[in-house]
């Protein structure tokens, strides 16, 4: 099936959620696409750590379907066995004191890890690893582009969408297009810095998972409390003002204030296994969400969770509507 209008070839620049599901959704139209993803694999922040050892998931904890077109997307996930229902025991700590959350929203997870809807994605679309695109050059209505590794692409494209952090974008389209730049630079994202730990004296607890208000830690979670995982690690997110404020500690620092934090929390904290991770962009966004930008007059476009509310499906539905608009639904 060929698509409908003159766009026949689409440069998506970023593997996470909101690229593959516009890449897929493209695709599946016969737009040919093309995915650049400056890291090793797809998927983004829906990512696992592994070792030899243990594995955690360090990115997104997990992820809810409200609207009908991601709940739709959720269950083909679920049917072929790389998502599945959570159901922790949750708890909140508020005030210094611990209380039960009465939480009745249905969360999944990736099986056997986070990264595994994205790799189910990614499996039939054609994708340029550790390639990272630093710029981006209008050549008789195509785009052209640029990358640190290998130099210009060869070929031409006559869409481009940005996948990709609000300031990653920022950094491309600046000089390029005003509207696209303005949207990009509105946008107030934050870090998060994150623990994967294992604490060999910890007592079992009563919980699987906590939300943490009024503290620098904002949620800790037992990873093998999820469907699929082994081993005794915690995943640990800083609370994102504290981390923004903190984003260029050194890891070491970051650990040592986390560590007091869980200790406050009455974690046994002696002789920890700890990793540590800087996300630099791990939420927030535009103040009033536009969902997607399409400016179709330069075939350019910007999707992501950060234009959509945030979270996994606002990620999911930014790439999937752009995709939309730009195959001519």
């Amino acid at each position: 099936m060929s698509p409908p209008n003159s766009i026949q070839k689409v440069a998506i620049i970023g593997a996470g959620i909101a690229g593959l599901s516009c890449a897929k959704e493209l695709q599946s139209h016969g737009v040919a696409v093309d995915v650049f993803e400056k890291s090793r694999g797809a998927s983004g922040r829906m990512s696992t750590r592994r070792t030899q050892e243990w594995a955690a998931d360090h990115g997104a904890q997990y992820f809810t379907a409200r609207d009908p077109r991601f709940h739709q997307e959720v269950q083909r996930w679920v049917q072929a066995g790389i998502a599945d229902i959570w159901s922790p025991t949750l708890k909140v700590f508020t005030d210094g004191v611990w209380h039960k959350s009465n939480s009745r929203e249905t969360r999944y997870v990736g099986i056997p890890s986070m990264n595994s809807p994205g790799k189910y994605l990614a499996e039939d679309l054609t994708i340029q690893y550790e390639t990272t695109i630093s710029r981006l050059e209008r050549r008789g209505g195509q785009w052209a582009l640029q990358c640190n590794e290998s130099g210009a692409i060869s070929a031409l494209y006559d869409y481009v969408v940005l996948a990709i952090p609000a300031p990653q974008a920022s950094i491309l389209v600046k000089d390029l297009d005003s509207r696209a730049s303005d949207i990009a630079d509105s946008a107030q994202m934050k870090a998060c810095w994150t623990m994967m730990a294992h604490f060999p004296n910890q007592p079992t607890t009563d919980f699987d998972a906590a939300f943490i208000n009024q503290e620098i830690i904002s949620w800790i979670c037992q990873n093998e409390s999820k469907p699929m995982r082994q081993g005794s690690r915690w995943t640990i997110h800083g609370s994102p003002d504290w981390s923004q404020e903190n984003v260029e500690l050194s890891k070491e620092d970051a650990q040592n204030q986390m560590m007091e934090c869980l200790a406050h929390l009455g974690f046994d904290c002696r002789n920890p296994e700890i990793s540590m991770h800087r996300w630099r962009y791990a939420s927030g966004g535009l103040e009033n969400a536009t969902g997607f930008l399409s400016l179709s007059d330069v075939g350019l476009g910007l999707c992501g969770d950060w234009l959509n509310g945030g979270r996994v499906e606002g990620a999911w539905l930014s790439g999937f509507r752009l995709a939309a608009v730009i195959h001519g639904e």
